[in-house]
């Protein structure tokens, strides 16, 4: 392609969004590692996300992942996912927003509800009515993502490989990104 990525494609956007697969499709079309800071804090405490919860609690959780943020931001540019939660901390989007550049993956609450109704790893959709929370995490969070650098909508049609084009396309427009 001869591109070169010049700073890091932070993904950010509700669970359910596509951050994982077009993350990875991305990458793959960049040439770059692809990297998910939820997978990243597992691999370091040798403990699932809702292991780490039950455990510590959601406020350690987020001070880790504040910190393997910050550390894979100071690494080789690549393609990185993170939680869903990840980005509602001020301090995680002034990291972010310093070493690299936000793409929220946005997608309508039945494309997210479709993709996460049948997983029993989201921690915080273990609740009397999922779907109701899921609505009301998006509501409280949409505000927020609406902060990222670029935002890209996902239909649930929308194969993988279109969705990483469609982010690459914009990212190419958006100055400091990706050059030669």
């Amino acid at each position: 392609m001869g591109l070169k990525l010049q700073k890091t494609i932070v993904l950010v956007g509700m669970m359910g969004a596509g951050k994982t697969a077009v993350g990875t499709a991305l990458a793959r079309q960049l040439g770059v590692a692809f990297l998910d800071s939820d997978a990243e804090i597992e691999q370091a405490a040798n403990m699932s996300i809702a292991e780490i919860f039950a455990r510590d609690g959601e406020e350690f959780f987020r001070r880790k992942e504040s910190q393997v943020i910050d550390r894979l931001l100071h690494e080789e540019p690549c393609v990185l996912s993170t939680g869903g939660g990840a980005f509602l901390r001020e301090e995680n989007r002034a990291l972010i927003s310093a070493s690299g550049v936000s793409v929220w993956l946005r997608a309508s609450i039945q494309t997210l509800w479709n993709r996460v109704r049948h997983k029993d790893t989201r921690p915080l959709l273990k609740t009397a009515n999922p779907y109701e929370t899921l609505k009301r995490l998006a509501r409280e969070r949409e505000p927020v993502y609406a902060l990222a650098d670029l935002a890209i909508d996902s239909g649930p049609d929308q194969a993988v490989e279109d969705m990483a084009q469609k982010v690459l396309e914009a990212l190419k427009a958006h100055e400091g990104v990706i050059g030669p």
